[in-house]
């Protein structure tokens, strides 16, 4: 057969990733992957290495035919001109599974049939003998997959689920599939600390298959070495010499893994059957030598482990097993064994009960979604549990320093707290670190306040001369009392500023501060400097986050223009994302010197990246370069004595535009942004450009709440 076969192989939900790399390390070429399966080519021999080695897959596929499906009928002409007697005798006993369906094809059954019909009607035609139908013990599966208007045709190679690896004799009442373990023993890293001889323990080993799969693993032996009905044994191209080859060397391998394995791998279990079960299965994985069981629950566990390893557990989920009753115990007890008993072990815990998973008062490094059957659970992966443990410690230490609340200030430490867990995911998928968490969510607690990298500033907004001065303080006070409780259990220093109108050159003003603080910050692939001390402003719009996204992702291979550039941020993104060069116009010596020190920091070359100190009002209608895309971010208001007249947002905007549009290519976009809460935009303009609001797009979700927080608009020259 062809060298470039193509090959198919199904595995659970969530595991994608990690079959690709491992059928790339087969031999596998052009290996690629869509939800649940992973394709790739290579010859007849990696066939035969997936379903032996593979720890992940489900099924390993050999695709005859790839065609697109126009109806049923298609389907069954298609099929009937595939040479099936190439892959097995007249008499054989076949299954045909079919997955997916169509307009044409509503259901599974009926694609199954019109594959099976075609097959038996070219037997019949071509030696009058129709191969028999068996749908439980056929002699050879095969596959129809029906998905984005095509189908693929395969021969089922693996037979069984590759997830039976032959050695389960029982089972207890809530079995994990053994490549469901294996998925969740590589998310938790078990290859790795397995390499480096650390320990696995399963507090609730049940049947045992965290066990065996990772003592399978550890040594090295191939999941599939003791199975006897794959599919390709009675497929009538097999090739028994490749076959007992590769079973050969697994063998050497198995028998080198185990005589260098030295890890402690054990169970427990408080159910005797099932601990029976277990020690079966492990005999018949020929493991009873390296992996102990016993009858034992996690409360006896007392002495401490000081090694490293992975403490691994399947705990009871409750919904599915009716022991809803004390799993909150169960739960907190495995999160005090963890910290208590395992200080220097990785944890992964597998559930579908998150609100007992809590108790374990444990945050976990990173989440994985994975299914177990039909239920929805979650892979909980603790990663240097020792600093967690630590952590820990010095939150209960910290606690005792924080001050005692009043109604008032609890209030605003529950808006906070309920914030922050709003935000938790999206700040953790997005891996952001500077984003508002409260911007006057209560109306007597006036501030906007911020979290940037380890910081809490909080931005204090003058009260109304009508509110009384002790009422103001009074109000201010038991902000600053939820903000530093909020601060002490996060970790977080706290700044704090008042918020007033700036007007003319106040804008550029510092603050008297003691001393400065200046980091450097990362968004995306960009890096910022901010100064959370010295001025109103940080030196970084975090609204305009979505903003900086969009232009990283419209400016490679242009030219872009940033006017009233403030510390360049855009200037950076653009430029970080292949801009073939950008101008960033300010007034202020102040924030022009800041963009050249955040060109600095990210690398970006000076000599296409200018800055230019001029009063954009008047520069731009002068100005006769031309740009692909032009960034218009004006203040609201300004009476600078730099500037030769005062500006106002609603009244100037429509020459501003106009004189900014004119500096654009044929096909260049004006992106024209402001925080003026009450602007309209001019009639003129509408009428005169093409101009799209995009300012829903442009809300982050940290300012979801404040809508009016900016207006953007993307204008075209009609």
């Amino acid at each position: 057969m062809s060298k470039d076969l193509r090959w198919l192989v199904t595995c659970p939900k969530g595991a994608e990733e990690l079959l690709s790399n491992e059928i790339t390390a087969l031999s596998a070429s052009e290996v690629s992957s869509s939800v649940g399966i992973v394709s790739a080519l290579g010859d007849l021999k990696l066939g035969y290495r997936i379903c032996l080695w593979s720890r992940l897959a489900n099924r390993v596929l050999l695709s005859l035919y790839r065609f697109k499906e126009i109806d049923a009928d298609n389907l069954y002409r298609q099929c009937t001109e595939i040479p099936w007697e190439n892959h097995f005798i007249e008499s054989s006993k076949i299954c045909v599974d079919f997955v997916g369906k169509s307009e044409s094809i509503k259901n599974s059954m009926f694609g199954a049939q019109r594959v099976k019909d075609a097959i038996v009607d070219r037997f019949a035609a071509s030696t009058g003998t129709r191969p028999n139908i068996d749908t439980k013990n056929p002699d050879l599966r095969v596959n129809a997959r029906l998905k984005k208007g095509y189908i693929d045709i395969s021969i089922d190679f693996s037979g069984s689920s590759l997830h039976k690896r032959g050695y389960r004799e029982g089972q207890g009442t809530a079995p994990l599939k053994e490549n469901l373990a294996s998925l969740i023993l590589a998310r938790s890293k078990w290859h790795e600390i397995s390499e480096s001889g650390g320990f696995l323990f399963d507090p609730m080993c049940g049947s045992g298959t965290f066990l065996i799969e990772g003592a399978m693993i550890a040594a090295d032996i191939a999941p599939g070495i003791a199975r006897e009905d794959f599919g390709f044994l009675n497929w009538k191209q097999f090739d028994k010499t490749i076959w007992n080859d590769l079973l050969d060397d697994a063998q050497r391998r198995k028998q080198k893994g185990l005589s260098r394995i030295t890890n402690e791998i054990k169970g427990y279990d408080t159910n005797k059957k099932i601990i029976s079960i277990a020690a079966k299965n492990i005999e018949n994985a020929g493991l009873d030598e390296y992996i102990k069981v016993a009858h034992r629950s996690i409360e006896s566990i007392s002495d401490v482990n000081e090694k490293s390893g992975l403490f691994i557990v399947n705990p009871p989920y409750g919904e599915r097993l009716g022991e809803n009753q004390n799993l909150h115990k169960l739960y907190f007890l495995v999160g005090e064994v963890l910290k208590t008993n395992f200080p220097n072990c990785c944890a992964g815990i597998f559930t579908a009960n998150e609100e007992s998973a809590r108790k374990m008062d444990l945050s976990p490094t990173k989440i994985y979604k994975l299914n177990n059957g039909p239920i929805n659970c979650k892979l909980l992966f603790f990663e240097n549990l020792s600093s967690k443990v630590a952590t820990i410690a010095a939150r209960i230490a910290q606690q005792s320093l924080e001050p005692p609340l009043n109604e008032s200030s609890s209030m605003v430490l529950n808006r906070l707290n309920k914030n922050q867990k709003r935000l938790s995911a999206w700040l953790r998928k997005g891996k952001i670190n500077c984003y508002r968490i409260y911007d006057r969510d209560l109306p007597e607690f006036a501030a906007a306040i911020d979290i940037y990298d380890g910081y809490i500033l909080v931005q204090e907004y003058e009260a109304p001369r009508q509110i009384p001065k002790s009422k103001s303080n009074e109000r201010a006070k038991n902000l600053r009392l939820a903000v530093k409780v909020f601060a002490i259990r996060n970790g977080l220093e706290i700044l704090y500023k008042k918020r007033a109108r700036q007007t003319g050159s106040k804008q550029y003003d510092r603050n008297v501060a003691s001393s400065s603080v200046i980091k450097t910050i990362g968004e995306y692939a960009a890096k910022f400097e901010i100064n959370l001390s010295d001025y109103l402003d940080t030196g970084l719009f975090l609204d305009h986050r979505p903003l900086r996204r969009y232009l990283s992702q419209i400016s490679k291979g242009k030219t872009f223009l940033n006017l009233f550039c403030y510390t360049g941020t855009a200037s950076v993104v653009t430029a970080l994302s292949g801009a073939v060069s950008s101008l960033s116009v300010d007034m202020s010596k102040t924030y022009l010197d800041w963009t050249v020190r955040n060109f600095k920091l990210n690398g970006i070359d000076l000599s296409s990246h200018k800055v230019l100190r001029e009063d954009c009002l008047t520069w731009l209608p002068a100005n006769t370069l031309k740009f692909d895309i032009i960034l218009l971010d004006p203040p609201t208001f300004s009476n600078s004595k730099k500037m030769k007249a005062t500006f106002d947002m609603q009244r100037d905007h429509s020459s501003l535009i106009e004189a900014a549009c004119k500096c654009l290519h044929e096909d260049g976009t004006l992106i024209f942004s402001n925080n003026f809460k009450r602007f309209q935009m001019n009639n003129w303009i509408l009428e005169t450009f093409n101009c799209t609001d995009i300012t829903s797009s442009t809300i982050d979700q940290d300012f979801n709440k404040k809508k009016k927080i900016h207006k953007v608009w993307l204008i075209k020259n009609n």
